[in-house]
């Protein structure tokens, strides 16, 4: 077989489309293709698809191919320009790229694959591209998945916010709780932001939203009763939220019990902030059987941070109750436990949810939270961590709904990678 027919086949090139010359530079590793065409009697205009006369061919162009025997391969060619009756003067379509592509088809299904299992500077590393080249393909494939994604509002609804890098700079999040992936991202936390994650989404759209979790959030919250009708039996305060305020809490008062003992020569919370934040015992592959049963003892002590502990995890039981009332009840009793605990952040935690008490309790309604939001929020946390954080938010937003966005990133190709 000839070298011109072996790369007309590894290209998948059709008619009118041909191999013309084949060149192999062994020293710098690489394979350049040159394709030419027959001159068939009309092309297609890209737009309208109708039969059309040729007009000119643009300048050389060169896409990256798959590597052929570790060599990386480039595929050149002319492409015609035809002269549309109706569009005017337009590129026609080529089988083996898309449109303003640097990459052919294969080449970006396979950088899709290799970067949806390792980092960005991974895949470049791999498939010897640039950062920005391996971006381009990534912001390209999210694009087009934005594109394909139907315009369906999901019937459950989770929005959170996530921070991008140290400081005060957060995104809002937009998740389909029903099928775990993240709608859209802005930047911000605000009425705005979370507007702007909506925009796609008509009122009667909106209308068919049977549930939202959020925290408690206010300018989020005016958003939904703005926009849709009766939110508020609609809109669930989660129970991860309110949980990490008692986290927060409970550390308060440890790091406040723990200078007083301090001062008496008393070391028993030292170095125990994160113990304090398990619900029941310490996990037996993290600590050790001493360590978990000295927590046993620091939790059965007198200290008020362990009672602030236990007001905490007795906290949880209320998402546990059989129904709305025996909730309500449980709220009641739990409530007169914590304002008489002399525990100020325990207190003050407690009053926060006690004003949105009614959109806690639209739990037992739905049944919802936004566990499927945290879920993607662990992902999002390992991507923030392994970029060291993001300056730039919109490609914060392109790795996201890369990776969590359940799109369908892959070009159109006539041949399927792999």
């Amino acid at each position: 077989m000839r070298d011109t027919d072996l790369y007309r086949q590894l290209l998948g090139l059709e008619k009118p489309w041909t191999v013309d010359r084949v060149e192999l530079d062994v020293k710098k590793q690489r394979v350049d293709v040159w394709a030419k065409h027959d001159k068939p009697k009309s092309w297609t205009c890209p737009t309208c698809e109708k039969s059309a006369g040729l007009h000119d061919h643009d300048e050389e162009r060169a896409w990256r191919h798959l590597d052929s025997c570790g060599f990386q391969t480039f595929l050149h060619a002319r492409i015609p320009r035809v002269h549309c009756p109706e569009h005017g003067v337009r590129q026609v379509r080529v089988s083996w790229a898309e449109t303003k592509a640097r990459f052919t088809a294969l080449f970006e299904r396979f950088a899709i694959d290799v970067m949806l299992e390792t980092s960005i500077s991974g895949a470049g590393s791999i498939l010897k591209l640039s950062w920005d080249e391996a971006h381009h393909i990534m912001e390209r494939a999210v694009a087009r998945g934005l594109m394909r994604r139907p315009n369906t509002v999901p019937k459950q609804l989770g929005v959170d916010e996530k921070s991008l890098a140290k400081g005060q700079r957060y995104a809002t999040m937009l998740c389909d709780l029903e099928h775990g992936h993240v709608i859209d991202l802005a930047e911000g936390r605000s009425k705005d932001s979370l507007m702007h994650c909506l925009g796609k989404f008509s009122f009667n759209d909106l209308a068919d939203v049977e549930s939202i979790a959020m925290d408690m959030w206010e300018p989020y919250a005016l958003v939904f009763r703005a926009l849709i009708e009766n939110a508020d039996e609609k809109i669930v305060f989660e129970r991860f939220h309110i949980v990490a305020h008692m986290n927060a809490a409970v550390d308060q008062v440890r790091r406040r019990e723990n200078k007083e003992l301090r001062l008496d020569g008393d070391d028993r919370l030292v170095g125990s902030k994160h113990l304090w934040l398990y619900g029941g015992g310490l996990p037996a592959d993290r600590y050790d059987l001493s360590a978990r049963v000295a927590f046993v003892e620091l939790r059965e002590s007198n200290l008020r941070t362990s009672r602030a502990w236990a007001l905490k995890e007795s906290l949880r039981a209320l998402w546990s109750q059989r129904s709305r009332a025996a909730g309500e009840r449980w709220w009641q009793r739990w409530y007169s436990w914590a304002v008489r605990s002399q525990l100020a952040p325990i207190k003050k935690v407690a009053a926060m949810v006690k004003r949105h008490l009614p959109n806690v309790l639209t739990y037992f309604k739905h049944r919802i939270t936004n566990a499927g939001s945290e879920a993607i929020n662990s992902v999002v946390q390992m991507l923030k961590k392994r970029a060291f954080g993001y300056r730039n938010f919109e490609n914060f937003r392109t790795v996201v709904l890369f990776r969590c966005g359940r799109l369908d990133l892959y070009p159109t190709s006539h041949l399927k990678a792999g």
